[in-house]
């Protein structure tokens, strides 16, 4: 944005710079022939005057001699004319036969002064040409035609045009020198804007404070706009901060009253018969059920509270620590949990981050594989980061599916049948994210899916 508005400010000084150089320049021009017009135009009058008694005495060639001297001395070329358009006399050899001429002699034989000629730039090197009448008695007589260089006046005009364009440049450099600071100035409080849009995600995402742009300098539209953006980031601050202790408070305060209607419903066990037995034990799924749910919820709102610091948390220990606690789990099922890779080291991570992260995607990997099969857990450390796998061999994702796999309550419509709140995966992102880490779902070409979560490597 920088470049193109200095490219608009510059093509507005080169405008301005065009708009006042070319009349500039051609009115240069203009003086300039125009005194080179008055000066020929005197000494053509001047030899028209002298040649009136040559002609009425038909003694033309007296005249001659001047002319050559006059040629000799200012270059200039000079013929006389009689009334029928004949060369009676010439400082030297003329050519009064091109059209342009013809018309300027046949013009001065019918007695009219010369005019100025049209405006000739410094490329044309064409001479000029006067002629004019000479008269005896008010009766043209014949006519002087002088053929004057113009060398000196094109190099006089060259030289000014390169005085101005000179100028131009200097005014151009003095417009770029003053428009950076200006530009930068007025984009002041655009990039503090942009930076502060690209914080806003993290903060918001971590449940930090979001840092005020707080922009002093610059427009006053934009200054408003920047105190504008504080007051949003601050309200949406609030209102996620105000969310995640709704979905705390909300998960904590209903396992009271979800406990004491477990007890209830198991106390009913054997007062009750028939189809009530049935819908006995429906209600105590669905009660385990929404107590999985809350304890999701509650652990997510823990992920996504600011009140701690990530800290550096050895990955290595926490993977065995709770591959150990899974042993009995995947044993149940003859599931072989299987640690590949290499020693992780030292990660940041939230606090317990790790060992949830792994705990939901061990959840999940035994909830979809198959009886007797593999769950493995990939630890790596490449490229300053430390890789964390777990990949099972059940059913997988479409394709389609793996980018919202991580999504709050989504679940696949192939695995509605199978328990579970559709939170695991949720939890896994907003803890990662804590850290700038991230989250990878990929289909394995041997079948199932793997999910690879990533933490900063200390």
């Amino acid at each position: 944005m920088r470049s193109r508005l200095l490219g608009i400010v510059l093509t507005l000084v080169v405008l301005v710079l065009v708009g006042m150089g070319v009349p500039l320049g051609r009115g240069v021009a203009a003086t300039e022939q125009q005194e080179m017009f008055l000066d020929r135009l005197t000494d053509t009058a001047r030899f028209a005057s002298v040649a009136q008694r040559p002609l009425i005495d038909d003694q033309p060639k007296v005249l001659e001699r001047e002319l050559v001297r006059y040629q000799e001395v200012y270059g200039i070329k000079v013929a006389l004319l009689d009334r029928t358009g004949t060369v009676v006399a010439a400082s030297g050899p003329v050519d009064v036969s091109p059209d342009a001429v013809q018309e300027l002699v046949d013009s001065a034989l019918a007695g009219r002064q010369p005019t100025a000629p049209p405006l000739f730039m410094p490329w044309d090197r064409t001479e000029l040409v006067l002629a004019e009448p000479v008269l005896a008695d008010g009766e043209v007589r014949g006519a002087i035609v002088t053929f004057s260089p113009t060398d000196k006046t094109r190099s006089e005009v060259s030289l000014w045009w390169s005085v101005l364009l000179l100028a131009s440049l200097l005014v151009l450099a003095l417009g770029v020198f003053v428009a950076l600071p200006l530009v930068g100035w007025t984009l002041r409080p655009v990039r503090a804007l942009d930076e502060a849009t690209g914080r806003l995600l993290s903060s918001v995402v971590s449940g930090k404070a979001v840092e005020p742009v707080g922009s002093a300098s610059g427009p006053p539209e934009l200054q408003q706009l920047s105190r504008s953006f504080d007051q949003m980031a601050a309200n949406v601050t609030d209102v996620l901060a105000a969310q995640r202790a709704f979905v705390a408070d909300a998960s904590h305060q209903l396992r009271n009253p979800l406990t004491a209607l477990k007890l209830r419903l198991s106390n009913l066990e054997g007062h009750v018969s028939g189809d009530a037995v049935v819908h006995q034990e429906a209600a105590l799924d669905e009660a385990d059920r929404l107590n999985r749910i809350l304890d999701e919820l509650l652990a997510m709102a823990r992920a996504a509270a600011p009140s701690v610091d990530p800290l550096p948390v050895d990955v290595d220990q926490a993977v065995a620590g709770r591959l150990s606690a899974w042993n009995a789990a995947a044993a149940a099922r003859s599931v072989h949990l299987v640690l590949d890779g290499e020693r992780g080291g030292m990660a940041l991570a939230p606090p317990r981050g790790v060992e949830a992260v792994l705990d939901a995607l061990l959840d999940n990997a035994l909830k979809f594989t198959p009886d007797d099969t593999l769950v493995r857990v990939d630890v790596r450390r490449r490229d300053g980061v430390v890789r964390l796998s777990v990949r099972d061999e059940g059913p997988g994702l479409a394709p389609e599916e793996l980018e919202r796999a991580t999504d709050r309550f989504w679940r696949s419509p192939a695995h509605q049948n199978i328990q579970g709140s559709g939170l695991g995966l949720a939890i896994v992102r907003q803890i990662v994210a804590r850290v700038d880490g991230s989250v990878e779902l990929s289909l394995p070409e041997e079948g199932g899916l793997r999910v690879t979560v990533t933490f900063p490597a200390v």
